[in-house]
């Protein structure tokens, strides 16, 4: 029985999906035999963590940010640009995760209905019970949490969503009305709470040390994340305080905690193991060994590049001079180089290098150049059509050069500590303004955002308002998911509609480069899309399901 636990530790969590939730298991194997078995119903858990997101290109061989104003996708066959050119609705979907997220809540019901310690029972003179047993008690724990993530997921793109806590028949399930999304995020809430009085802070002390799995500070942030949706004017247009109040509180939980921290200097990028190592990290989507991220988003002009994302002006231009002012087109100094100094050292928030490659950045050993016919610039076929390209969660250890192939580790990170001091100064600032504080808040919305800028060696805000807190959000966790739901949650779809890029020319007689913003795109935006359409599909074989407004 102890190669169980070795097997499991390694395997948890190095896949992306698999066939377990897409059947009814238990028609197929008897149940006393997946839940008669420490690695039987261990493999049970396993899938269901399967199921998490993650954005390696999850719309269309895409990210989702770029059907953000903070990159473009170079490829024009992708289904990604349904989101902003008219042709996205209930009929031609994109992103639909409704059959996915019902059956791994169907699958995580099942397993809470039928799981049962008494069932390890036979097991108790064998040596590593005890050890065993302490790693399976966990997993109806384990499970919750899962499930009311998956309903965050849905919860997040369609709104009010049917709040299914049992097993049903298909026409049982075909029959199920939408409840408020006050109560399915209400529902997400209990299920942290629960969840997290039994989880560990970490698995370290547990057998094998497993990793990725749902602790007390993933019970926290979800908990924090909901409930800040549930506080934004999306789904608060009356500005109840109430609901920020709540947000504030459950980020300032987790802060106090004192699990995680931030690390001067420790500015984060993501990549493969030297995430595992961040104080910041809180919960993470393990990945295997591969290279398909940097082969679908690597510049072209590097071997086996193929362009991918394309960041946008828009975003870089939210990064601030590392004088803490802010970068302008109207300003000769700026414009000049908007990069580097004569010396090439950096002049902008760090965290933009680490998020973007820009002209002139180092790229596993070469300069990038996106200059007109530079060396990873236009008239090259599929080259950026922004002058930028991505630089976060790729990893430079994975080469890509023929007959030197290699492949690292890949984790998306699901939550880490700057997303939650982020969540706390916007709900205190909307709750009670920027330096509010007292005995038990001990920590002012400024002072949260501060403490990220410090972090990145940026001097310090002296006054904040709620562009200011957006913009630090933006900034911070740039390609980390979640621009395009806080676009929607803050409800400013409209102007994210134009697309810009930089144009870079260079002088044939001097060398010098001069730089300008561009428009590259112009996309359509519609209100109803803050949510997104139920599938016509779904209301076919549920008549009580309501279409969602607009559509």
């Amino acid at each position: 029985m102890k190669k169980y636990i070795y097997i499991l530790s390694i395997t948890l969590f190095s896949f992306t999906s698999c066939d377990f939730l897409d059947v009814d298991e238990s028609i197929t194997r008897e149940d006393d035999f997946m839940f008669g078995y420490f690695d039987e119903v261990g493999k049970l858990v396993t899938h269901m963590y399967g199921e998490l997101p993650s954005d390696w290109g999850a719309v269309d061989e895409a990210i989702r940010a770029t059907a953000t104003d903070n990159a473009v996708h170079v490829w024009d066959e992708s289904n990604v640009k349904k989101f902003y050119n008219g042709s996205w609705s209930e009929i031609s979907t994109v992103d639909a995760q409704w059959e996915k997220y019902y059956k791994a809540i169907r699958a995580s019901n099942s397993f809470l209905e039928k799981f049962s310690l008494d069932n390890f029972d036979k097991f108790q003179n064998n040596e590593d019970y005890d050890a065993l047993m302490e790693v399976t008690t966990l997993y109806p724990y384990e499970v919750r949490f899962l499930r009311a993530f998956f309903y965050f997921e849905l919860a997040k793109r369609y709104g009010d969503v049917p709040l299914v806590t049992n097993t049903c028949t298909p026409d049982e399930a075909n029959k199920f009305k939408k409840s408020n999304f006050d109560d399915v995020i209400k529902f997400i809430v209990d299920e942290c709470d629960s969840a997290k009085m039994v989880l560990p802070a970490s698995y370290v002390a547990l057998p094998e040390a497993m990793t990725g799995r749902a602790t007390k500070g993933a019970c926290m942030a979800l908990k924090s994340r909901a409930l800040l949706y549930a506080a934004s004017p999306l789904h608060n247009p009356t500005n109840d305080l109430t609901k920020w109040e709540a947000a504030a509180t459950a980020a300032l939980e987790l802060i106090n905690s004192g699990t995680y921290k931030l690390v001067k200097g420790e500015v984060f990028c993501g990549n493969g193991n030297n995430a595992l190592k961040s104080k910041q990290l809180i919960m993470e989507s393990r990945g295997g060994n591969s290279n398909t991220f940097e082969k679908k988003n690597i510049a072209m002009g590097f071997e086996g590049g193929n362009t991918g994302t394309c960041p946008s002006q828009n975003l870089v231009d939210d990064f601030d001079m590392k004088t803490g002012v802010p970068f302008s087109w109207d300003n000769p100094a700026h414009v000049a180089n908007p990069y580097y100094n004569a010396a090439g050292k950096p002049v902008r928030d760090p965290r933009l290098y680490l998020a973007v490659l820009n002209d002139g950045a180092k790229w596993q050993g070469k300069t990038v150049e996106t200059f007109y016919n530079g060396g990873n610039a236009a008239p090259l076929e599929a080259a950026t059509i922004t002058g930028y390209y991505l630089r976060k969660y790729l990893d430079p250890n994975a080469k890509l050069t023929e007959g030197q192939v290699t492949s690292t580790p890949h984790h998306y990170i699901l939550f880490r500590y700057a997303e939650v001091l982020l969540n706390y100064a916007e709900a205190m600032f909307m709750w009670h303004g920027p330096t509010y504080k007292d005995g038990t808040y001990k920590l002012s919305a400024l002072d949260a955002v501060n403490q990220l800028r410090t972090n990145a060696t940026m001097p310090k805000l002296k006054k904040l308002d709620l562009p200011a807190i957006q913009k630090e959000r933006r900034v911070e966790l740039a390609f980390e998911g979640h621009r395009f739901w806080d676009i929607r949650r803050w409800k400013i779809g409209e102007v994210t509609k134009n697309i810009y890029g930089v144009s870079i020319v260079k002088d044939a007689d001097t060398d010098k480069l001069s730089y300008s913003k561009v428009l590259v795109q112009e996309r359509q935006w519609a209100d109803k899309m803050y949510l997104f359409p139920i599938p016509q599909t779904e209301m076919f074989k549920n008549p009580n399901l309501t279409q969602n407004l607009g559509w």
